[in-house]
This record gives structure tokens, C-alpha cells and sequence, in this order.
């Protein structure tokens, strides 16, 4: 059975398929609507993506597209390990500017699902880590949008060691106190 949990923000999930094994490897359910409608998550998935980055301290982030856009992520790492960081960005939200973030290995096979509304970001713990992720919206340049990763207002506690591995378009993302108006 997979293991759902809300983290500290609800509408994030931490999920952890449950692998069954024997002397071959493992086998798991990555994906199950029944499963994740119970748990209250109604995304149809369109497309999905695979990113690999070379080198630990490679920083992704923190990305969001919006309405008529928007897009819902379920992660999950194929190769090495990242910490994942989920921030809510909707305008009103109770939560507005709050974070969560999780370790997320391939050794373990935990996944995050970040919902419409939240920008989403991570740093690679490991060198040549692979992620895979479906979305909910398919890729619309004319709506992204993102954060300054280490926004200090944010105050996200990622954990690099010496200097981040940076876009360029991510090096000048907007800090969220200067983020124009987003809409879900």
C-alpha cells in the first residue's frame, strides 16, 4: 500500500509507494488515480518530464506557471537524491509564502506532489541525479513565473555545500515581497 502524507503545508504530499521485492529487485506502483483521488488529488496528468543534472549543488527553482497554465507536480527521483522545496505562491492563501521542503532519494522511492499554486524547486544532494515528474498543464512559456531561490525573506535552509550550479533565468528571479500579481 502507498503511504501518503501531508506535509506541514496539507495540499503538499509526501508519498512512498510501497515496493515489493524478492531475490530479482523490486517492483512499485508509482501512479495510482484510485489512490491519490482518496487521498484528495484530482490531477489528470499530460505530460511527463525527466531532468538530469550533472553535478551536487545543481539548484532548480523555484518555478510556477499560471492560470490559464498552471501546473500540479508529482516527483520522484530515478537516480540520486535531491531535496525538494514547495512554496506557496497563491494570492489569498492562508499559507501565502510558507514552504515546505523533503529529502527525496531513488534508494528510497519517495515522491512529492506539489499542487497548483505552489512554485517548486530543488537542489541536487548527489552527482548525475535523474528526476522524473508528470504535470497536470502542459509547458506554456507566457505563463512561468518563479522566486528567487534563496530569497532571504524565504529563509529555506538548502543544503549546499560551496557555490550553486544556476540558470541564468534563475539567478534573477524575483524575490516573492517584489513578485508581480499570480493568478490559479
Amino acid at each position: 500500500m502507498t503511504k501518503i502524507t501531508p506535509l506541514a503545508l496539507a495540499e503538499v504530499l509526501h508519498i512512498t509507494p510501497k515496493r515489493h521485492g524478492d531475490a530479482r529487485g523490486w517492483f512499485a506502483e508509482t501512479w495510482s488515480r484510485e489512490a491519490m483521488s482518496e487521498a484528495g488529488v484530482e490531477a489528470e496528468f499530460v505530460q511527463d518530464n525527466q531532468a538530469f543534472s550533472a553535478k551536487a549543488g545543481t539548484v532548480r527553482g523555484l518555478h510556477f506557471q499560471q492560470t490559464p497554465h498552471a501546473q500540479a507536480k508529482l516527483v520522484r527521483v530515478l537516480s540520486g537524491a535531491i531535496y525538494d522545496v514547495a512554496l506557496d505562491v497563491r494570492p489569498g492563501s492562508a499559507s501565502y509564502g510558507q514552504w515546505v521542503g523533503a529529502e527525496l532519494t531513488a534508494d528510497r522511492g519517495e515522491q512529492l506532489f506539489i499542487p497548483r499554486g505552489f512554485a517548486h524547486g530543488y537542489v541536487t544532494l548527489t552527482n548525475d541525479c535523474e528526476l522524473f515528474y508528470k504535470v497536470d498543464g502542459l509547458y506554456a512559456p507566457q505563463t512561468e513565473g518563479g522566486v528567487l531561490w534563496n530569497d532571504p525573506d524565504l529563509a529555506i535552509p538548502w543544503p549546499i555545500a560551496g557555490d550553486p550550479i544556476l540558470s541564468d533565468k534563475d539567478r534573477i528571479l524575483p524575490r516573492l515581497k517584489d513578485l508581480a500579481r499570480v493568478s490559479f
